[in-house]
């Protein structure tokens, strides 16, 4: 959707505009809802909030599609950035009544999304579907996360008594079935309890947001400066080939949690800041002989916020508190957010700054 969104766009306002305004409506309903959660948006029952989410994201595709004005493209990145911003908080949550490794397929999934979904939409501009009616193409996926959570994903209750069973299908119950009897630990949690859950959280908060504001930094303002002229890549050409190796070290890295696991995230900020550092000074001196070395460097910079994504909230999902961990997935998604954001806010200045620059 974001993709199509800013396809679209470039036919209804100033091309050096799309980016801002796209960033703007796709990060701030996210923050928004991600500082909500403690204070109990969190609360909610579960089968409304994922309703929500596919409602949200079907009406983002549809809104974009048949968009023929800026707000109403706009509209529908505020709709999918609901969507997001609440199926994450909504699904983290929920892995606390889950084994620990569900948080591994989780992070895989989302590692998953972002190169399926841009390669999606890619496949199918280029076999002639209009930006429009390629978002129109993919109203199916919505659906798909609803029938899937409430006909496919077992509830809690249901996992004791079919795990050792090699055949579960004629005792599967879906989720909606036995939500009304999931334990709902965050009812006893007082304010007190959740600021002191909070202030534990901080150990992992910090360093994933500062991973993830290093690597949108770089994302937002040093991708389209690192640009080569010895090579057969156009300038547009080298920014998708940055955006897809991203993607894909991403996926590769959140779905790594059995080989490689990481006990002190603050050892993949630092790695990420010199990461930023690095490709900073290249888009500065221009020293990089090779559209190649930038290539293996992003999908490094891809691995390095992979890895903290998943080993945060594993870390999290393995040392919490029973009662407090379904509060405290909720409330520490919080940090990739919050770095995008923060990233965002300097590295849209600083590009602009580069190009008068040079």
């Amino acid at each position: 959707m974001l993709s199509a969104a800013h396809d679209i766009l470039k036919h209804q306002t100033a091309p050096e505009n799309n980016s801002h305004a796209v960033l703007l409506a796709d990060i701030l309903p996210t923050l928004i809802i991600k500082l909500l959660a403690p204070l109990g948006l969190h609360l909610l029952p579960y089968s409304p909030r994922v309703i929500l989410c596919g409602v949200c994201a079907a009406g983002s595709f549809l809104l974009v599609a048949f968009s023929q004005e800026v707000m109403t493209s706009l509209s529908g990145v505020v709709l999918a950035s609901i969507s997001s911003g609440l199926g994450e908080i909504t699904f983290l949550a929920l892995t606390a009544f889950y084994p620990s490794e569900v948080v591994s397929w989780w992070s895989s999934g989302t590692g998953g999304a972002g190169l399926l979904g841009a390669l999606s939409y890619l496949g199918l501009t280029l076999v002639g579907l209009s930006p429009g009616n390629a978002l129109i193409s993919m109203l199916g996926i919505p659906v798909l996360l609803l029938a899937t959570y409430f006909l496919l994903l077992k509830s809690p209750d249901s996992l004791a008594s079919q795990r050792d069973e090699v055949f579960g299908s004629s005792t599967q119950q879906p989720l909606i079935a036995g939500e009304n009897s999931k334990p709902n630990f965050n009812l006893s949690l007082s304010f007190s309890d959740r600021w002191n859950v909070f202030k534990g959280l901080l150990k992992y908060i910090v360093p994933l947001a500062l991973v993830y504001f290093a690597e949108y930094f770089i994302n937002q303002g040093l991708f389209e400066l690192l640009f080569f002229r010895n090579t057969s890549l156009n300038h547009a050409q080298q920014y998708r080939w940055y955006q897809m190796l991203y993607q894909a070290g991403v996926f590769v890295s959140r779905s790594s949690l059995h080989c490689c696991h990481f006990r002190f995230i603050w050892i993949l900020a630092v790695l990420q800041f010199l990461n930023l550092g690095f490709l900073m000074a290249a888009v500065w001196f221009g020293f990089l002989p090779s559209i190649y070395l930038v290539f293996l460097i992003i999908l490094y910079e891809g691995f390095l916020g992979g890895a903290a994504y998943v080993n945060t909230f594993h870390n999290i999902a393995v040392e919490t508190q029973d009662e407090h961990r379904e509060f405290a997935m909720a409330t520490a998604c919080i940090a990739d957010t919050l770095g995008i954001s923060l990233s965002g806010a300097l590295a849209l200045p600083l590009h602009d700054f580069l190009c008068r620059s040079h």
